[in-house]
């Protein structure tokens, strides 16, 4: 998996990688049990300073997509806990996306047609 920083962002360099590893693990491009790079690897490919990463990885973990073992490294978890609702740090997300497509005129049926596209995307590993 390649991580793609957008330098200029106003979301954090940590927060960045590990939207991209979230978004990896839902769309399949990362599988369950996948080794990741180790921390300095992934520093030293992007670019960046390892404690970032570390920062990265132990949000990650925290929130349970990933585990961490000195033998093994860090891979993605094998069976992410289900649930049928999002954190509130990803609700507080989706209210600043739709109050940001209602303000730039965006209807509710396209908005959702949005939403609907990118479900869909995630769920079919693309």
């Amino acid at each position: 998996m390649i991580i793609v920083l957008q330098d200029g962002s106003e979301i954090p360099v940590f927060k960045q990688i590990r939207n991209q590893i979230v978004m990896g693990i839902s769309d399949g491009r990362l599988a369950p049990g996948e080794k990741l790079p180790t921390v300095r690897g992934l520093a030293e490919e992007i670019g960046i300073n390892s404690m970032t990463v570390n920062k990265a990885y132990q949000l990650l973990k925290q929130e349970g997509y990933i585990v961490t073992d000195r033998r093994n490294g860090v891979r993605v978890r094998e069976e992410i806990e289900q649930t049928s609702g999002l954190t509130a740090e990803a609700e507080q997300e989706l209210a600043r996306l739709v109050s940001e497509a209602k303000i730039r005129g965006m209807s509710r049926n396209d908005f959702v047609a949005l939403v609907d596209a990118y479900f869909e995307k995630g769920r079919q590993g693309k």
